[in-house]
């Protein structure tokens, strides 16, 4: 008689070391309306962990407030993003920054021009709300810019990058005579080659902020791609069309993984490139389903 012998399950494998060391700290990103429709994020992400909140055009501010606070009583850290093109006008934009310290004491924040074409008054830009004071004057311990490895065409229309490398030696200066600690994050990227060049080239150029990566969480292809062509997402979106040809692994959920882990090796001789920014493009659960597997509980305060 033939004795079948039974199939062990299959094991989680444990993550490398040097993922797991890039992913320490790694911050999330969500949505006021998507988050809302999770009844529980108690112990979603480990606790600390640092929660940015997109502020998209029409979202009142107490929706956002609202949200900072339910992150804060969960136990995270949370980071409002403050776009200057959807602030009206300076008594507002100081009416927010009370807002979230005194109601959800809110200390960070995501500083960025934001999306839209034409400003709701007279701020068009990051740089104008970091030389107002007002983020000094509301208590504002930790200040975070946008960066773009693949270049942003709403900045510098032909192409190139000369407007956004200005900008970064400016934010690099206000750096140097702040209290506040600085940070740039990135828009997410599916390709570690561009973020390596442009780490290179802003070193180069006397800026030493620390670079966090942003990477889109586990999801479709078909929703990663269409996120990407949304968001102006650069040369590295080839990566998700070559997939995309690839009958074989058309059908499987795109996760980070891979890219997470070739960062990670980069980031051991590029000093700038420090850690990641996940987008829970697919949903955040699978996020931090993703997260819990692959990386190790942050600090708090990070």
């Amino acid at each position: 008689m033939i004795s079948f012998l039974k199939r062990k399950p299959a094991v989680a494998l444990a993550p490398p070391a040097i993922l797991s060391r890039f992913l320490d700290g790694c911050s999330v990103e969500v949505m006021p309306k998507t988050l809302a429709k999770l009844p529980d994020i108690d112990g979603l992400f480990p606790k600390g962990t640092r929660v940015y909140i997109a502020h998209i055009a029409g979202t009142p501010i107490a929706d956002m407030v609202a949200t900072a606070k339910r992150l804060r009583d969960a136990g995270y850290t949370p980071m409002p993003h403050i776009p200057a093109r959807l602030v009206p006008d300076q008594k507002t934009f100081e009416h927010w920054l009370s807002a979230y310290g005194n109601e959800a004491g809110v200390t960070q924040a995501l500083v960025l021009a934001g999306g839209v074409a034409v400003p709701a008054g007279a701020f068009d830009s990051s740089m104008q709300l970091l030389d107002s004071g007002a983020f000094d004057r509301a208590g504002f311990t930790r200040l975070h810019v946008a960066g773009h490895p693949e270049g942003n065409t709403d900045i510098d229309t032909d192409g190139g990058d000369e407007q956004v490398m200005q900008a970064l030696a400016w934010k690099q200066a206000l750096s140097e005579r702040s209290d506040a600690q600085m940070a740039i994050v990135t828009q997410f990227v599916f390709d570690a080659d561009p973020v390596v060049s442009w780490a290179r080239r802003i070193q180069a150029a006397g800026i030493d902020l620390p670079i966090h990566v942003g990477l889109a969480g586990p999801a479709k292809l078909q929703t990663l791609i269409k996120y990407a062509i949304a968001c102006g997402v650069g040369p590295s979106i080839g990566v998700l069309r070559k997939r995309a040809a690839d009958v074989t692994k058309l059908m499987t959920p795109y996760a980070p993984t891979d890219l997470a882990t070739d960062l990670a090796e980069h980031a051991t001789h590029i000093p700038g490139i420090q850690q990641a920014h996940l987008f829970p493009l697919g949903g955040i659960p699978a996020s931090a389903e993703w997260l819990s597997h692959n990386a190790p509980p942050p600090h708090e305060g990070n």
